[in-house]
């Protein structure tokens, strides 16, 4: 096990060493998450283990937890996030070999080298993982939109005051 995380690597020796990786990160660290966030504060604590399962399949368990700053888009205001990822992707040579993966396991496309860059996996996880409509789960819909379904007396009055409200008489 390593605390440091290593620019790249070679997939499949870390395969055949059965490596794993340990240890955290700054979110700044990520440039494409951050610029899907409203800040770049806090750190990401993640594992990767490199193994070979029981059918031969070799892969990678990603798993990776971070707060992460968004924007509630109920309240526009930003809100922190806990975003917790535990995946196991497949890894391999060319696309056709996605359709020999096991189920719950998602493919990850090496290149020809082999070379892998394990801070882009866990970057591709945790995007992955962020909600496509972030909503603070402690936010609450404004009052005049919680009134139990009573129309608002503006709403009264605007209906009063229709111009077509004597051809809903003469409906009737």
């Amino acid at each position: 096990m390593s605390v440091t995380l290593p620019e790249s690597v070679d997939a499949w020796r870390m395969v055949s060493a059965r490596r794993s990786f340990e240890g955290s990160m700054p979110v700044a660290a990520l440039q494409r998450l951050c610029s899907a966030l409203a800040g770049s504060e806090g750190e990401v604590e993640y594992r990767l283990d490199f193994g070979r399962d029981s059918l031969g399949t070799d892969y990678v368990d990603v798993r990776a937890q971070a707060p992460l700053t968004m924007i509630c888009q109920r309240t526009l205001e930003p809100f922190v996030l806990p975003v917790t990822v535990d995946s196991r992707l497949g890894l391999i040579r060319k696309e056709r070999d996605e359709a020999g993966l096991p189920p719950g396991c998602e493919p990850l496309l090496v290149a020809e080298d082999g070379r892998l860059h394990p801070a882009d996996v866990i970057e591709d996880e945790l995007l992955l993982a962020l909600p496509l409509v972030p909503v603070n789960p402690d936010s609450s819909l404004p009052d005049a939109l919680m009134n139990d379904g009573e129309p608002e007396q503006d709403e009264v009055q605007r209906r009063e005051n229709n111009p077509f409200a004597v051809l809903r008489e003469l409906k009737k």
